[in-house]
Formats: C-alpha cells, sequence, structure tokens
C-alpha cells in the first residue's frame, strides 16, 4: 500500500453546508477533518474494516480550529490533512483547508487522536504497522498551504 505523507480531497460546498451567515459552518469544518482522516487512512491501507478487525481504533480527543477566512456556496475547497506526531498511544493530525480556486487559506486545525482498544475504551500502543503505513510530517499548516498553493 503506498504511503501518501499529506493526503489532499477536493470538496464543492454545498447547501447542506452553510449556516444562516450564508457561509460554510464550523460544523461542517469538523465533519470534514473526520471525512479526510478516514480517507486519508484508508488510502494507507487502514480501512475502517481493518480496525474493527483488530478491534482496535482511533477516538477524538481534541479539535482546534483557527478560521482565517469564510467559504461559501459552490466553492471549491481543497482539503490536505497529515500526521504531524505520535505519542505511544496517540497521535497529532493536522489539516488545512483552502479555497482551490483563488488560493486563499480558509482554515488551519488540528486533531489529537486516542488508538483504544474497542471493546474496552481503554487506550492502547499504537501498531508499529500502522505507524509505518503513516509517516510523519513536520510541517505547519501554512507551510503546506505554501508547498502546494506557491
Amino acid at each position: 500500500m503506498a504511503q501518501i505523507s499529506i493526503y489532499t480531497q477536493q470538496i464543492t460546498v454545498g447547501q447542506d453546508d452553510i449556516d444562516m451567515q450564508h457561509r460554510v459552518s464550523n460544523l461542517r469544518y469538523v465533519a470534514w477533518m473526520q471525512d479526510v482522516a478516514v480517507a486519508h487512512s484508508a488510502v494507507c491501507g487502514w480501512p475502517m474494516e481493518r480496525y474493527e478487525s483488530i478491534g482496535q481504533g482511533w477516538v477524538v480527543r481534541q479539535h482546534t480550529i483557527t478560521y482565517k477566512r469564510p467559504a461559501f456556496l459552490d466553492n471549491v475547497i481543497t482539503a490536505a490533512t497529515w500526521i504531524a506526531s505520535y505519542a505511544s498511544r496517540r497521535s497529532l493530525r493536522r489539516y488545512v483547508f483552502w479555497n482551490a480556486t483563488a488560493k486563499i487559506l480558509l482554515a488551519e486545525a488540528e486533531t489529537q487522536w486516542v488508538f483504544i482498544d474497542m471493546a474496552s475504551g481503554k487506550p492502547v500502543s499504537v501498531p508499529d504497522d500502522l505507524q509505518a503505513a503513516f509517516p510523519i510530517v513536520d510541517a505547519d499548516a501554512a507551510a503546506v498551504f505554501r508547498q502546494f498553493c506557491v
């Protein structure tokens, strides 16, 4: 299975993504964070079925998002995600979102994920083969944005 250090995905903003201020809802960014993390995992050989087969998986401990500019209906957004660090039972995943047409930074985010045993809910060590599938990228969101947009 191929290692994809920085995973990108295009998102077209639909009506369901828009809040009462006619911008993309902050809740959509959180959903997109999970969606691109799951997609990145799958393309690197770790689809949800593989986690289920070993009885272990990731849960969110904390999300942090910094919004830079709003996004609107029909905008095409690029979402990028990568693993910034591992500890024995957790990882830090970063994200950046930008307007794909205008190349304007929209949001920077990160999630602290904890690896757990699904039956007990207790943290367990991240398997070596799982860590090996996702190389650490030592870059902040601004650096990744520049890499793709400059």
